[in-house]
C-alpha cells in the first residue's frame, strides 16, 4: 500500500491562495478565474480547423479565444503545483491515483470514461454558472459576497456527496 504523504499545512496554502488572489487585483485588475480559459484554449485550437465557426459563434464573440492573463494565470497553477511537489520532496509520476485506480478498475478505457464524463458535467457547470469554483467561490469570498460564500457551501457539498458516491464512504 502507498504512504500518504502529509501534505501542506491547510494554513499556509490558504495564506499563499489570499496572497495570489489580493495580487492578481493589483497587478492584474483581475479576480481569480479559470474555467474560461478552457473554453479560449478551445476556440484557439479549433481556429486552426474551422476559423469561420470561432468567428461567427455567439459565444466566442463575447469571450474571444485570446492569450491573456489567465491563460497565464491556469499555466502557472501547473508550474506552480509541480515546484510546490518538488520543494516539499512528494513529486511523482503516476498516470493514475491510486484511489482513482481501485474505484474504477484496471481498464484504462473505463478509467477515461469516467474523467471524461466528469470534465463534462464540471465544465458545463462552470459555463452554466458563468464561472468556476476559484471564480465565485474563492474571489467572491474575498470581496465578502454572499453569492461567494454559498457557492463555496454548495462545492464543498457537492464535493461530499460525489465522494462519498465514487467512494462508496471510504
Amino acid at each position: 500500500m502507498p504512504t500518504q504523504s502529509k501534505g501542506w499545512s491547510p494554513y499556509l496554502a490558504g495564506a499563499l491562495s489570499g496572497l495570489v488572489s489580493i495580487g492578481s487585483v493589483l497587478i492584474a485588475g483581475k479576480y481569480l478565474g479559470a474555467s474560461t480559459t478552457f473554453v479560449r484554449g478551445a476556440g484557439m485550437a479549433e481556429r486552426l480547423y474551422a476559423p469561420d465557426v470561432v468567428t461567427t459563434l455567439a459565444y466566442y464573440i463575447k469571450e474571444k479565444p485570446v492569450f491573456d492573463w489567465q491563460f497565464l494565470f491556469v499555466c502557472g497553477i501547473a508550474a506552480g503545483a509541480y515546484l510546490a511537489a518538488r520543494l516539499y520532496g512528494d513529486f511523482k509520476v503516476q498516470l493514475v491515483p491510486d484511489t482513482w485506480s481501485a474505484r474504477f478498475g484496471p481498464s484504462p478505457w473505463r478509467r477515461a470514461a469516467a474523467a471524461f464524463v466528469g470534465g463534462v458535467i464540471a465544465m458545463f457547470g462552470a459555463r452554466l454558472a458563468d464561472g468556476c469554483p476559484s471564480g465565485h467561490g474563492l474571489s467572491g469570498m474575498s470581496q465578502l459576497a454572499v453569492s461567494g460564500y454559498l457557492a463555496g457551501a454548495g462545492f464543498f457539498i457537492g464535493g461530499i456527496v460525489m465522494a462519498r458516491l465514487l467512494y462508496r464512504g471510504k
